[in-house]
């Protein structure tokens, strides 16, 4: 039976998709066409261009090579020795393929990562609902505060240790069957949650939970570089990023208004159960494959079933890769780690965000110090106040757009891979909004005759500048590393989940021994260290890139060649003034 595809939409200049491997062939001059001839320094744009989009469509910020040499044009060595092109190896049947996930209809294009944003927000949510639990957690099972914490801490702390599986699982099998294992996974957990008798089950199931729910903030990111070209990723992912809030910043909204009423506790777990429940389903029948390797491999198993004699030499590129047990542990756990110590831009940037989302879990224990202690407000009214959170993240959203609106045209101008560095408005942004943000809630939110309005408009702020520098430096990352942006989220996730899993141990403590002024103070001055960041990666980030090994640098590739072409025209400009000059004196 034949297998049925998404429509596929005419191709054009920045959404075209060539078959794999077709970039070793060079760029054909379009003169047979009638139009201009290109010159040597446009086809090795085009050559450049081709060369970048394939593999990174192809691998979706998984590439399970390792980084070949930059070219003498900026620092390197060489360019890499080109490979020979084999016709047993499968790849698309042509540029309009509508197998390949980059020729889907921009309509269900958004379908898939409608899903992937539903997922999301659904793990997100299981993160920060049951933070509104703890004090009826602690008065059931007998336990001290500091321990009650740990319902937070612990599922977090599995955020950290499941990227190492489920990146890697994805490259095996695929990103569908590592969405379907782990989101039911996640789902059985939440039901052991719900029904757990003592202290140490709830603990352990959520630490399970957490380490299965943290597969689609891992592979997202690569759905969208699996089906968006360089113009719709950009609002895919400031999207993806927004959703990561939301989910937050729903729990303690929701969960504060069940804890209100008079259903027990474990009733947050039940919701939490039926939401996750109906996501499982909706990924389960809506969300496709979409990683071009394994389709690929389904393609040569279907040809080798149709004509066993006639396909036994075919073979996709796929089932060559070492994936031996060391092969794998390479790529998945020793290149992030050598990416985070050599790489300074990804360094910087980890930081940051760590301490940004750190940040977002220490208001779950922040805000019924400043609303409910302080001004006597319900359970309810003070998950009310993460309204003001979610208002900024969507303000962040709009802002992101804004200063991204520019893109097409760079996109068109530099052949689908423009300057990283333009990317970083937002952050230029939500960095000193951020700092606004947080000393505007601690300086208000500590004394009690200030009204309760002034400290919870400043979370706008805050959720502002959270929302803008998570997109902004996220889709950095994506535009720096590009094939190697995986192993750069994976990461980027695993070290800001464990700072985020360390704040609730401790903010407490801080805001009420301190005072939330001075608390406030001391994450706001370290906020303020990072605010020059996107100023100075705007600035000096192509020069950084230039010497990074892991950064393709592609726009600086063919930055030289547009340079080369230039001088080259202007010499030639002058040569023809000298003739004509020359004829005119005789």
């Amino acid at each position: 039976m034949s297998q049925s595809f998404p429509p596929q939409e005419p191709s054009s200049a920045v959404n075209s998709t060539r078959s794999s491997f077709t970039y070793l062939d060079p760029p054909q001059s379009p003169s047979e066409n009638g139009q201009q001839r290109l010159g040597p320094h446009g086809l090795r744009i085009a050559e450049i261009a081709a060369r970048g989009e394939e593999e990174f469509e192809h691998y979706g910020g998984d590439d399970i090579h390792e980084p070949p040499p930059k070219p003498p044009a900026i620092g390197g060595a060489g360019l890499p020795s080109v490979q020979t092109i084999d016709a047993n190896m499968v790849t698309w049947d042509g540029p309009d393929d509508p197998t390949n996930p980059q020729n889907w209809t921009v309509r269900y294009k958004w379908a898939v990562t409608f899903v992937i944003i539903v997922m999301t927000v659904n793990v997100t949510f299981a993160s920060s609902a049951p933070s509104v639990a703890s004090h009826k957690i602690l008065t059931q099972f007998h336990i001290e505060k500091e321990v009650s914490y740990l319902v937070t801490t612990t599922f977090l702390l599995g955020y950290v240790f499941g990227p190492s599986f489920w990146g890697p699982g994805s490259e095996l099998v695929g990103r569908k069957p590592i969405f379907v294992i782990s989101m039911l996974a996640y789902t059985l957990f939440i039901l052991g949650q719900a029904l757990a008798p003592n202290i140490e089950t709830l603990l352990v199931t959520r630490f399970f939970s957490g380490f299965f729910a943290v597969a689609p903030l891992t592979n997202s990111g690569g759905v969208i570089a699996d089906i968006w070209p360089a113009v719709g990723r950009g609002p895919a992912m400031t999207l993806f990023t927004a959703s990561v809030f939301l989910g937050p910043v729903l729990g303690p909204i929701i969960a504060g208004f069940i804890i209100q009423s008079s259903v027990t506790w474990r009733w947050v777990f039940w919701v939490m159960l039926i939401f996750a429940g109906v996501c499982s389903i909706v990924m389960f029948i809506f969300m496709p494959e979409t990683y071009s390797p394994i389709i690929l491999q389904k393609k040569v198993k279907r040809l080798r079933k149709e004509d066993p004699v006639g396909s036994k030499h075919l073979y996709c590129e796929h089932e060559k890769q070492d994936w031996s047990y060391m092969g794998v542990i390479r790529r998945t756990l020793f290149r992030p780690a050598k990416m985070l110590v050599l790489e300074p831009i990804l360094l910087l940037i980890t930081i940051y965000t760590a301490v940004v989302y750190g940040l977002l879990y220490a208001l779950f224990q922040a805000f019924p110090i400043v609303f409910v202690t302080r001004r006597g407000f319900t359970i309810s009214q003070n998950g009310l106040i993460f309204i003001g959170v979610g208002i900024g993240t969507t303000v962040g959203s709009i802002i992101n757009h804004l200063t991204t609106r520019h893109y097409p045209a760079l996109i068109k101008k530099w052949k689908g891979f423009p300057p990283p560095e333009n990317r970083l408005y937002g952050a230029m942004v939500g960095s000193p909004a951020l700092v606004v943000g947080i000393f505007w809630f601690g300086w208000t939110g500590e004394f009690s005759t200030v009204p309760w309005y002034v400290p919870a408009i400043s979370t706008i702020f805050v959720g502002a500048g959270i929302g803008l520098i998570f997109m902004s430096f996220l889709s950095y990352l994506v535009d720096t590393y590009l094939m190697y942006s995986a192993s750069a989220f994976a990461a980027n996730t695993a070290v800001r989940s464990a700072v985020a899993a360390a704040f609730p141990l401790f903010t407490t403590q801080m805001f009420t021994n301190i005072g939330v002024h001075w608390a406030c103070t001391i994450i706001g001055l370290i906020g303020l260290l990072f605010v020059p960041s996107p100023f100075l990666f705007y600035k000096y980030g192509a020069r950084i890139r230039a010497h990074s090994k892991f950064a393709p640098c592609l726009d600086l590739q063919i930055a030289a060649e547009m340079k080369l072409e230039k001088e080259e025209q202007e010499m030639k400009g002058m040569s023809t003034e000298k003739e004509r000059m020359g004829l005119s004196s005789a």
